[in-house]
């Protein structure tokens, strides 16, 4: 025989599964957070090999007063469109139209005061407004070369080395991993990869509780004979199970975005295995039986089923406060964030990404973090449906 929560269990999730509305919103949230980070680091890499891909144009005004920058340019895979004398207007108009990166403006008599060693003026003018910030960076680089070789030349021909306008020379090395740097980048979206425990189960958690008491159903099954603690126990896995399996599935589905995205094109890789990530979701597992347990024993409290998911739709926002916490505040990876459900989660995916290697303990704490405040919400549900005032909701 099959015991009392194993039954009510498999009422309550082939109930689940029959409402349409709760598995629409399983899929929705299932892909909704894996779909929209592999979107935005898609759009991240093609901006950032646009001008590898597609080159860049580049408009002067005067261009024949200086040929050796224009070749200098051209070495750059930028093109450059020659363009007559152009007023303000004009150019910020050629600019919005998004035809040509930038605009250099040489100074009418720039072969002159070349020719004389005094400062030759250039304009750059470009618009903040559109997405080119690096290929204008890429021609500022140009520019500065450019301007670093007429110095050095005029140096040597005066007799000078140039190393005297270097007395100090720096050389940068940067110790950062590329897993270190792709965790901080993507370290916050990675942290609402787990905000869909909260929100796969909650259907069925506040259907089975405050629905089923304001449908007069729920005491046909306190009729039955199974303990109070049967019955929320069966309640309690049938929601976390749906949390369960969507949070898995997203996980799965930003591993292989993740995996198959080219993130060494932005400076950035992804290192967590297969292996890593199946620790992850079974440390996870707790976090959706934790949600479950909360909704279920808020939603026993509530007076009616509109009530419960009001209540419910502010709390669910609660656990992500920690994590927004600690962003704000940019401290550092600490044991004490272990033990915080959610945050915990976060956490060990944060490192993982960087590559760390955390051992058993920061699993373990994670597990317990959320297990334990989910056994007491059970507990608290349980107590609650022994009150013959909240089944008849007088």
């Amino acid at each position: 025989m099959k015991p009392a929560f194993l039954v009510v269990f498999l009422k309550e999730f082939k109930e689940t599964l029959r409402d349409r509305r709760a598995l629409v919103l399983l899929s929705l949230f299932t892909l909704m957070y894996p779909l929209m980070l592999g979107y935005m680091l898609n759009q991240q890499i093609g901006r950032a090999t646009r001008s590898e891909r597609e080159g860049m144009q580049l408009a002067v005004v005067n261009a024949a007063q200086a040929p050796n920058l224009m070749a200098q340019l051209k070495q750059k895979n930028i093109t450059v469109v020659p363009m007559g004398e152009m007023k303000e207007d004009a150019i910020a108009e050629l600019l919005r139209a998004r035809k040509v990166v930038a605009l250099l403006r040489l100074d009418p008599a720039f072969g002159e005061h070349y020719q004389a060693m005094r400062p030759a003026g250039i304009e750059l003018w470009f618009d903040s407004a559109s997405d080119n910030g690096q290929r204008q960076r890429d021609i500022e680089e140009v520019l500065h070369s450019y301007s670093s070789n007429i110095s050095s030349a005029r140096l040597l021909a005066h007799g000078v080395s140039p190393a005297t306008m270097a007395p100090v020379r720096l050389q940068r090395f940067d110790t950062g991993s590329t897993a270190a740097r792709s965790a901080g980048l993507i370290g916050a979206i990675l942290g609402f990869l787990f905000f869909p425990a909260f929100i796969c189960g909650l259907s069925a958690a506040v259907d089975s509780t405050a629905g089923e008491r304001e449908r007069r159903s729920l005491e046909v099954l306190m009729a039955q004979p199974a303990s109070p603690w049967s019955l929320i126990t069966g309640k309690w896995l049938a929601a976390g199970s749906l949390a369960v399996i969507g949070i898995t599935l997203e996980l799965a589905l930003a591993h292989a975005v993740l995996s198959w995205l080219p993130l060494e094109e932005i400076g950035m890789s992804w290192r967590v295995t297969s292996a890593q990530l199946a620790l992850v979701c079974v440390a996870t597992i707790p976090l959706s039986l934790f949600a479950a347990g909360l909704h279920i024993a808020l939603a026993m409290n509530a007076k009616s089923f509109k009530e419960a998911q009001s209540m419910l739709s502010l709390v669910i926002l609660l656990p992500m406060l920690p994590g927004v916490a600690v962003s704000v505040l940019d401290l550092k990876t600490a044991t004490w964030m272990y033990v915080v459900p959610m945050l915990s989660n976060q956490t060990l995916l944060r490192e993982l990404a960087k590559g760390q290697d955390l051992g058993a303990l920061p699993f373990v704490l994670t597990f317990l973090s959320s297990m334990l405040p989910a056994l007491g919400a059970v507990a608290f549900a349980s107590w609650r449906m022994k009150s013959e005032r909240y089944v008849l909701s007088v």
